[in-house]
């Protein structure tokens, strides 16, 4: 390995970067499957995972061989040339979600991109000549002008106008509000919604999973594209592989990341059905789309979930880790919420600064959002023992708060 230390930064040293992120006051220099350690040894039990990305845990040693092998053998040629292992990936990624065609990015908001153009697409051969496209309240579906302007957050749209008015929205699981829009608006093409809304505070519709069984009766009358955004929810995280197969449904275009490449950035927009052929050669492109390395890393991942039956673990813990939350948090106004690896606490009261005792007193790595959700996304392969850890510090941890 090459020999470069990183000099410590200094308190009074000038940053040259973007202030974007309003970042704790830690840095993390290694990981180890559910454990993050600092420079000075001390371990945290992550039950983030760097935002339901790294769900086989932090330097799984199966990825980072491959990564290491592949970075020293090839990395990247472009797409103009056959890549081997992006279409083994891609063959992978079919077999586990039930998608025609994939098309690789290098984001969730890039993934999300590719869907609303593939909708705009349809509806121009359709004849409609301003496609819109059902978007739900409350949602997130990226910070691409596009994507921006279909997530239901008007905190992070703020001083970006004008956003694109291509949008219809409508309150998550309201199936009433889908069918009101299609009367008033002849000129929608599809749907996008998240199965679970994860920064919305890990929403699930009140009629369950059933939500997305009823859109997808109503895209099938109208002619319309079902969209999932499964940015967060895909990949093993909700205890299926995708979290429409919680269902009997499939979606005509179906998005992923995050858990896809456990920490490679890496995405994907898929299509069955109806949404297959509508991107030909020239109409969509991306020059780190797909890479050897990226596509290998995919392809490992996939595969290494398979072979540790890590989606089967995420919903069994997942579920033990949801009923022992309800079981000792019983005496609190608290509403556990979600399915899997991906869980919310909904609290009483506003909660952010719980993610600073949390780390600072309980060495535990959580996240707070919508303000007074506490948000889980352990490792999808975390074990049993690993889950007791969590919960007896998360349950202290929220006892002492209320």
């Amino acid at each position: 390995m090459t020999d470069i230390t990183l000099a410590p930064i200094q308190p009074d040293q000038p940053s040259h970067l973007m202030a974007t992120y309003g970042r704790q006051a830690i840095s993390f220099v290694r990981g180890r499957g559910a454990y993050l350690y600092t420079e000075d040894g001390t371990e945290y039990l992550d039950a983030l995972t760097g935002i339901a990305v790294c769900g086989l845990g932090h330097a799984h040693p199966v990825i980072a061989e491959a990564i290491a092998e592949q970075a020293a053998t090839l990395v990247h040629t472009s797409n103009l040339f056959e890549i081997p292992w992006q279409t083994a990936a891609a063959q992978k990624l079919a077999e586990v979600s039930g998608m025609e065609e994939i098309f690789f990015s290098n984001s969730g908001a890039e993934s999300n991109e590719g869907a609303i153009k593939i909708a705009r697409k349809f509806g121009t051969q359709q004849g409609v000549r301003l496609p819109k496209i059902i978007v739900a309240e409350q949602s997130f579906h990226g910070r691409t002008l596009a994507t921006l302007s279909a997530t239901g957050n008007k905190k992070v749209q703020d001083g970006f106008a004008p956003l694109l008015n291509d949008f219809i929205r409508v309150p998550f699981g309201d199936v009433h509000a889908i069918q009101e829009a299609a009367l008033q608006h002849p000129d929608i093409v599809a749907i996008l919604i998240e199965p679970i809304q994860g920064e919305g505070g890990i929403n699930t519709a009140p009629q369950g999973f059933s939500y997305l069984e009823e859109v997808r009766n109503i895209c099938n009358q109208h002619n319309w594209l079902m969209m999932l955004d499964e940015i967060q929810t895909g990949n093993g995280r909700t205890g299926k592989y995708f979290a429409y197969q919680h269902t009997n449904i499939v979606p005509d275009v179906l998005t992923t990341a995050k858990g896809l490449g456990n920490g490679f950035p890496v995405g994907a927009v898929m299509t069955q059905g109806k949404a297959v052929g509508l991107l030909g050669p020239g109409s969509h492109g991306s020059t780190y789309g797909g890479t050897v390395l990226g596509s290998r890393v995919v392809y490992t991942v996939i595969d290494t979930i398979q072979k540790e039956n890590a989606v089967e673990n995420a919903a069994v813990v997942g579920r033990y880790i949801v009923d022992q939350l309800r079981a000792q948090l019983a005496d609190k106004n608290v509403q556990v919420r979600g399915f899997g690896m991906m869980i919310g606490i909904q609290l009483p009261k506003d909660c952010a600064e719980l993610v600073a005792i949390a780390r600072d007193q309980h060495k535990l790595i959580i996240n707070v959002t919508a303000g007074s959700v506490v948000r889980l996304l352990p490792p999808i392969n975390m074990t049993q023992a690993q889950a007791d850890d969590l919960l007896e510090h998360l349950v202290a941890l929220i006892n002492n708060y209320l």
